[in-house]
Parts: C-alpha cells; sequence; structure tokens
C-alpha cells in the first residue's frame, strides 16, 4: 500500500530568499554534483536510493523549498514547491529523475562509477585525469566522469545552481515553482503513473519542463516538444528439451539460433522499414510547423557517423531528426550457446532476444504488441503461455516460442505553437545568442505522457547535457561547458520577464484541508493546491 510521508513542517508562505551559497556559484555547483554523484544510485538498490532522496531532500529545503518525499512501492518520489513573488500567476513543473542504469566497475576506466573524475577532454580523445583547481577559472571542455553525471544528476544541481546564481544577483523568479524527482525512471517508472493521479493538485502547472535527454550536438540549447513511449519485450524460440551435439544431431534438429535469426530478419527490410502489418498506420503525421522546426536544425547526421564509427544509417536519405517521429523495433540483445573462450560445439536449446519497441503519439502500445504477436505467428510460430513449452506442444507445434512483455507508456506531444512553452524557448534565446533547436519529437523516452494525456499540461523537454555523453553505459561523462550553460540557460527560465506575474485567473489556493490516502485515512497537514491557468501571456521581444 503505497501512503505518502507527510510534508515537513514548513511555512506555506513564501519562503525567504536564501543567501547566496557561494562567490563563485558555478565552483559550488560542481562540488555539490560530486558529493551527490558519489552516492549510488542503481534503482534496484533501496538502500542507496533512500540515501539519494534524502539526501535531495535536503538540498531542496535549503533553497526554500516546502518539500516531502512520498513513499511508494518503488523508490520514493520527491514533490516540492517553491512559491512565487506575490500576485505570481504562473507555474512551472521540473522533472528530474535520480536513479541510474545498472553498472559494472569493471567496464569503467580510472574510477568506479561511482568515485567521480574529471578528465581535460574526452576519454576517448585521451583525455588525462585531472584535478579541479582550488581557484582561478574551470575549463569549460573539462569533463566529469561518473554513473548519472549527465543521467540525470547533473540537470538536477544544474536547476539549484540557477536559483542560487539568481538570488545571488538579485533577480528575482517570476513564477512558483514545483519539481517531481523520481527514482524509479531507470526501472520503467512503474510508481510514477499512482502518483500523478494521487497527487495531481502538487504536481500540475501552466508549463511542465522535462529535464532529461542529450542536447543536439551542435551545442545549441535545445528543446523537445514530444517524446516517445517505449515497451520491452522478450522473444524466445524453443529447440530440443536440452542441448544437442552439434556434429552428432546437426542437419537434423532444429536450431533455434538460426531459426530466431530468421524471425527477427522477417521483421524489417534492408533499409530499416519494419515489416510487421499495420505498424506504422497510427502514425499522426507532422504539422507544417513540426517540419520547419526540424528543417531549421543543423545537420549533424555526416558528424555523428563519424563519431559513432559507422558509414551508412540505417535508412539512407532521412535525417535523424525526422526518423525520431516514427516509431521504432530495436533488437538490444541476444543470448544462445556459448561464445569467447573454448566455447561448446552444441546446438543450443533455445535462443532469446531481448527487444525494445518505441512509440509516437497516438500509438497504443498495448495495439502494438499485439502486431508483434501476431506476425511471429503468422511465420508459423505457435506461443506458449508458460516458462517452457509442454511435452504435448512440443509432439504438436514445428515452430514454438513465446513472447512477454515488459512495462510500456505512450508517447506524449505538445504543440510547438504553446505560448508558455514560446515564452521558455524565447528566454533561452536570448540569453544564450543563438536559436535553439526545437524537436517535434525526442528520439528517446520520458513519461512526458503523465503531464500531457493525464494532467492536461503543455510540457516539453529541456536536455542540457552533452549528446555524447555515454548515458546507460560505461564511463558516463558531463561536460562541463554545458553544465555551466545550463545554470545560464534555466536562470532566464525562473527569472524570465516573459515568464512574469500576470492577472490571477481561477480559484485561490485552498487551505491547509485533511486530505485521504489510499485507504482512506485522513492525513493531515498537507496543503490542497487547486490549479489555475493563465493563457494570456506577455512574450519577451523578439
Amino acid at each position: 500500500m503505497r501512503f505518502v510521508i507527510p510534508v515537513l513542517l514548513v511555512s506555506l508562505a513564501a519562503p525567504a530568499a536564501a543567501q547566496p551559497r557561494a562567490a563563485d556559484p558555478p565552483r559550488a555547483a560542481v562540488a555539490e554534483l560530486v558529493q551527490l554523484l558519489s552516492i549510488p544510485n542503481v534503482a534496484t538498490d533501496r538502500t542507496d536510493i533512500q540515501r539519494n532522496a534524502e539526501r535531495l531532500l535536503a538540498m531542496f529545503e535549503q533553497r526554500g523549498f516546502t518539500a516531502g518525499l512520498v513513499k511508494t512501492a518503488h523508490a520514493p518520489i520527491l514533490l516540492g514547491e517553491l512559491k512565487g513573488p506575490a500576485g505570481a500567476a504562473r507555474t512551472l513543473t521540473f522533472y528530474f529523475h535520480y536513479d541510474g542504469q545498472p553498472v559494472d566497475p569493471a567496464e569503467w576506466s580510472d574510477s568506479g562509477p561511482f568515485q567521480p573524475i574529471f578528465r581535460d577532454a574526452p576519454l576517448e580523445a585521451g583525455g588525462r585525469v585531472v584535478r579541479l583547481p582550488a581557484s582561478g577559472p574551470i575549463d569549460r571542455d573539462w569533463r566529469l566522469y561518473a554513473r548519472s553525471a549527465s543521467d540525470d544528476k547533473g540537470p538536477i544541481v544544474a536547476f539549484l545552481a540557477a536559483l542560487d546564481a539568481a538570488r545571488a544577483a538579485g533577480r528575482p523568479i517570476t513564477s512558483t515553482i514545483r519539481v517531481i524527482l523520481e527514482g524509479d525512471e531507470e526501472a520503467g517508472s512503474p510508481a510514477l503513473g499512482d502518483v500523478f493521479r494521487d497527487e495531481a493538485a502538487r504536481i500540475r502547472s501552466d508549463l511542465a519542463i522535462i529535464m532529461d535527454g542529450p542536447q543536439h550536438a551542435s551545442g545549441r540549447p535545445t528543446f523537445y516538444f514530444g517524446a516517445r513511449g517505449i515497451m520491452s519485450a522478450e522473444l524466445t524460440v524453443f529447440g530440443a528439451r536440452h542441448d544437442l551435439h552439434s556434429g552428432n544431431y546437426g542437419n537434423w534438429a532444429p536450431n533455434p539460433a538460426l531459426a530466431l535469426s530468421r524471425l527477427l530478419a522477417s521483421m524489417k527490410d534492408g533499409h530499416g522499414h519494419v515489416l510487421i502489418q499495420g505498424f506504422y498506420d497510427d502514425v499522426v503525421p507532422l504539422t507544417a510547423d513540426e517540419r520547419a522546426a526540424i528543417a531549421e536544425i543543423p545537420d549533424m547526421d555526416a558528424a555523428y557517423m563519424r563519431r559513432f564509427g559507422f558509414a551508412e544509417p540505417e535508412r539512407p536519405g532521412e535525417r535523424l531528426e525526422a526518423l525520431h517521429n516514427l516509431p521504432t523495433l530495436n533488437i538490444s540483445g541476444l543470448a544462445s550457446g556459448t561464445v569467447g573462450g573454448q566455447g561448446r560445439t552444441i546446438i543450443p536449446a533455445t535462443a532469446t532476444a531481448r527487444m525494445d519497441l518505441r512509440f509516437v503519439k497516438a500509438i497504443d502500445p498495448a495495439k502494438q504488441f499485439a502486431r508483434l504477436e501476431a506476425h511471429v505467428r503468422a511465420q508459423g510460430y505457435h506461443l506458449i503461455a508458460g516458462d517452457a513449452p509442454t511435452d504435448q506442444e512440443r509432439a504438436q507445434f514445428p515452430k514454438l516460442a513465446r513472447l512477454v512483455r515488459i512495462g510500456g507508456y505512450p508517447a506524449g506531444r505538445t504543440p510547438l505553437s504553446d505560448p508558455t512553452a514560446r515564452a521558455a524557448v524565447a528566454a533561452v534565446a536570448a540569453v544564450s545568442g543563438t536559436t535553439p533547436v526545437r524537436l517535434p519529437t525526442l528520439g528517446g523516452s520520458v513519461p512526458m505522457y503523465l503531464f500531457t494525456d493525464v494532467l492536461k499540461v503543455p510540457t516539453i523537454g529541456m536536455p542540457v547535457v552533452n549528446f555524447d555523453n555515454n548515458q546507460h553505459g560505461p564511463n558516463e561523462n558531463l561536460r562541463l561547458g554545458q553544465f555551466f550553460d545550463a545554470i545560464r540557460d534555466l536562470g532566464a527560465i525562473l527569472t524570465s520577464p516573459g515568464l512574469r506575474p500576470g492577472p490571477r485567473l481561477g480559484r485561490s489556493r485552498g487551505p491547509i484541508t485533511p486530505r485521504r490516502s489510499l485507504a482512506g485515512r485522513a492525513v493531515r497537514g498537507r496543503p490542497v493546491m487547486r490549479h489555475k491557468r493563465d493563457n494570456g501571456l506577455t512574450m519577451p521581444p523578439g
């Protein structure tokens, strides 16, 4: 059963501005990030995840947020609010996650994943391990290596540093700020949907900004207005009950590894087009504005291929940012028999593929999985219900497979014309002196749909980390220049005159009243925040 730890007793009145944390906010921010990265955060380690949540709670409270941890069956979720100035009519919600992908310390160079180190250049370019100088400027090209440096602790600390810098400079925050920090994003966000429904009044706002994902390779500030959904699946093909001698039974017994290879090959043609019937049927065409936004993005495909080391893309002639607006079918792992060392000369009993499917707006994950199932059956396979075929199934069906769906959520998207989103983009354009990249859809997946479809809140993403950050892999890193720019750009949004207080519309906030938990018991002392919206946004010049 999910219950809520009551928000700590902090006055609901607008908190007093915190004192500047240091004379050099970027240096202080780097030090604070190093400390946070030193706490292991693999999503499945609940003890470490709790340590991260408690540290982050203290960090946000230190900046004057009214905050608390929502206890779930999984990782705690941090919710917080920082009141804007008197008369602030607009509220912004920022989403982050504080968990990280699993790690194998043996794959990391010179240091473990939770022992942060600096390099003077990317590891692949021969970057040397260096120490942060005690004073003076910090080289923007230096990189900080640790798990979650980019995904997603770096953006969290950049956000807090932006608040610190604004206060130190005497620049007022122009909106009420809400935050939600999740500790299970890398595990598929199993508790987030319930929290969004139960705590909608504490999350809903006039604009949500998701702080996740890589910046465009051009180095320009980047915003995405949609994010793909995702679902994983495992497909196993069965042969004999156990491995067989490849000499005694080769050319006679069925080989699941070869059969699986053929089955997977039937799903895509040689140019990357998915052949599963109906796979693209529900795709919503891009609008003229969205096509124009893609055309304005610097074409970095050739640079990507040089950086990643291949000569031709899967779909030649179609640029990456356009393909982000189509669903995908990816094979992320294969397992059968043995490789390496001596190996074993066998016909394996099984072969398994791990797959991920990504969705764009209007594609139903359940419907797409049903199409995958139908395709497997159309290739002559009988899909079993259990973990292994029964004796009767083995005797009756020449082709046996098991297909298991793992998690999944749909895509979300906000129109490029949304006025509050446009104001945020304009604020960053003004402070950075460049035209931001506007992506109709992020290639990766974040649970944007909970904002756009469940809470009906316009939502954009603001990725602020370098594109070559090795997220999810060994030697994840954050370029410090991107980190410093993130502090600047977030500060522009938090203090933007385009998001300044306007006439208050709708109902006022309610008093502190009892609320009901899932068990029907009153939980006292928690604010009930009623949503208000003002679409009469004043845009900044240009």
